[in-house]
């Protein structure tokens, strides 16, 4: 049984990491499948693969509805390599799509399971609509609004708007620029009279912030970089911006004001009820 379970395993992982977004929560609940297995009787299984992934699939589920309750919570500060492998986490982070797991994290469970289960693993309506009670025109439904959020058609259709991809290519510079510490290449996006606006939450004091200045902005954005796990490039409603994860959650958002193709304004959000209130969907390649 146990060679027959490591067949699986790497599809396992698969689902569950693209459930949680968690490595090391991924991998818990891996194992959690396994010992539910051990202690269950298989023998008139006719697809053990499936039943596997039904198996993690909702212990995934039960794991979402559990972060749901918490989700007003503020996220904890523990070391982010706490649990698993951190490159081998940033690998899987890269192929799934930062963006995406950033709108994945602001799915209902059960949406989040039905999109990610059929739209990514193929799985039948049918068998989705078991794991989670309902009906497989509902499972449908539930993947369908899921699909609509990742992306993004609730949001105008700012992509037709000229100076969509320039406001892009200023993000990715100043995404590229906080991740390799290149302190000048960020002051080159910058107005000089650029205004950083941190709400209460997203801020280490726990205070609202207001930073004035190409040079105190600068500095201030490569420390909000090193607090995030992921980071990567979303489209906030609408508009380039910047998706921050931490231990599979949506931990911060900034959004930028770009003229002239210079930053002359970013928000940043890390209170809960805003960033559920923010519509996040993964912009085209």
């Amino acid at each position: 049984m146990a060679a027959r379970f490591e067949q699986d395993r790497g599809h396992l992982r698969a689902v569950a990491y693209r459930m949680l977004g968690s490595l090391s929560e991924a991998d818990d609940a891996v194992q959690e499948t396994w010992l539910r297995l051990s202690r269950t009787e298989t023998r008139d299984v006719a697809n053990l693969t499936a039943w596997l992934t039904t198996v993690v699939a909702r212990v995934c589920l039960n794991l979402l509805r559990s972060r749901e309750r918490r989700r007003e919570d503020p996220l904890d500060d523990r070391p982010l390599a706490a649990g698993g492998d951190p490159e081998q986490e940033a690998v899987l982070a890269d192929a799934v799509g930062v963006a995406l797991l950033a709108v994945l994290d602001t799915l209902a469970p059960a949406e989040r399971l039905a999109f990610v289960l059929h739209d990514m693993f193929a799985v039948p309506f049918e068998d989705i609509g078991t794991m989670i009670d309902r009906s497989p025109t509902a499972a449908r439904q539930l993947a369908s609004r899921a699909r609509r959020r990742v992306k993004g058609a609730a949001v105008p259709a700012a992509a037709d708007d000229p100076g969509q991809a320039r406001r892009r290519h200023v993000v990715s510079a100043y995404l590229a620029a906080t991740r390799t510490g290149d302190f000048a290449a960020l002051i080159s996006l910058l107005h000089p009279d650029v205004v950083l606006h941190a709400d209460a939450p997203a801020v280490p004091t726990a205070r609202p912030v207001v930073i004035q200045g190409a040079q105190p902005v600068a500095k201030s954005a490569m420390a909000a970089t090193s607090r995030a796990q992921f980071t990567g490039v979303a489209l906030i409603n609408g508009l380039p911006g910047l998706a921050m994860l931490r231990h599979g959650r949506l931990f911060l958002v900034l959004t930028f004001t770009v003229t002239d193709g210079l930053i002359t304004e970013i928000d940043v959000i890390g209170d809960p009820a805003r960033l559920a209130a923010l519509d996040l969907a993964v912009p085209e390649a």
